[in-house]
């Protein structure tokens, strides 16, 4: 029986995709898994068709973003940046709303190496070790805008240090009772920048950790919103709200208000990102600013960079941020 292009890809534990760059003889493919792949071909005694030989004079021309949720304000900034340079470059966007499931991440990954896209962007803090390995598996072009991962390119600030900065100058400020309200899973994942940041500034300034003021929240209103709430009935409670991001902080900032406390008088509240919306709400809030729609360009460009094989001079991208001081601090 005459083998196909699936039985190489299962006999050689790869994807189909992967099978297809290397009979195309794209340039992205590992050279231990080009080796792996001929091997098998030979083995099967595999010949591809004229169609797919085809495939290797062009391109899709088509690049797929990852986005955990498009409701969230951050994220439309970063996605204008990329969508600006792949304009530039006659590249056309899948946007993938993921909903911070991962299972929809995984299959949205899969998705898209079957469309054979160019490259792929992934705007997320957290990488799970099953995308990771897709990452791996599938070679195609991938970048990380938002989280600095070993294995792939990416683009980002240092969170850590944003973090740091942001909680000593609130204890600049007086503040010994600070809390924070995390992301979403920042607490258990691999990605505990802004949390470590927070434990860093309070370490150096001789003020004990207290575990009541951490809450694991999320990304939205509601999450900053429910979090304050809960630290604001606590009997020796925070002089301070550190949250995770601006739209949490919102949130914080419509709880301290709803029981009557003056901010930043009695609660000062931070945030982070620099959403449009951080300078609009009153207070207005103190914040980190992310280069967001730069984040976007720049990933963007280096994701068309490692598809036309061009020199790359680092594949980690470090941005400058600044402390935004604002009324609600």
């Amino acid at each position: 029986m005459k083998s196909n292009i699936k039985d190489v890809a299962k006999k050689a534990g790869v994807s189909i995709s992967t099978v297809s760059r290397v009979v195309n003889e794209s340039k992205v493919v590992r050279q231990e898994t080009y080796k792996k792949v001929m091997k098998v071909i030979k083995e099967l005694g595999y010949k591809p068709n004229a169609i797919a030989r085809s495939l290797k004079i062009k391109t899709t021309k088509t690049i797929g973003i990852l986005i955990p949720d498009i409701s969230i304000h951050l994220y439309p900034e970063i996605v204008r940046g990329i969508e600006d340079i792949a304009n530039m470059y006659k590249y056309n966007i899948f946007l993938c709303n993921t909903d911070l499931d991962s299972e929809k991440e995984l299959q949205y990954y899969d998705a898209l190496s079957e469309k054979q896209v160019d490259g792929i962007i992934l705007i997320s803090s957290i990488i799970s070790d099953e995308l990771n390995n897709k990452i791996k598996e599938y070679e195609i072009p991938t970048v990380s805008i938002g989280s600095d991962y070993k294995e792939i390119p990416s683009v980002t600030i240092d969170k850590k240090r944003a973090s740091k900065e942001i909680v000593d100058y609130l204890i600049d400020r007086g503040h010994n009772r600070i809390a924070i309200i995390t992301d979403t899973k920042a607490i258990k994942s691999k990605s505990l920048e802004k949390l470590n940041g927070y434990k860093e500034a309070l370490k150096e300034a001789n003020i004990e950790y207290d575990e009541r003021l951490v809450i694991s929240g999320g990304y939205h209103f509601k999450d900053g919103y429910e979090g304050a709430r809960h630290l604001l009935r606590l009997k020796d409670g925070p002089s301070a709200i550190f949250a995770a991001n601006d739209e949490m902080a919102i949130g914080v900032v419509r709880a301290v208000l709803e029981l009557g406390l003056n901010i930043p008088n009695e609660i000062a509240v931070v945030g982070f990102d620099n959403i449009d919306m951080s300078a609009k709400v009153f207070p207005s809030i103190t914040t980190v600013a992310q280069p967001l729609y730069e984040m976007g360009a720049i990933g963007m460009r280096v994701l068309t960079k490692i598809i036309n094989n061009e020199c790359l001079e680092t594949t980690k991208v470090v941005l400058n941020y600044s402390l935004l001081e604002r009324e609600s601090s």
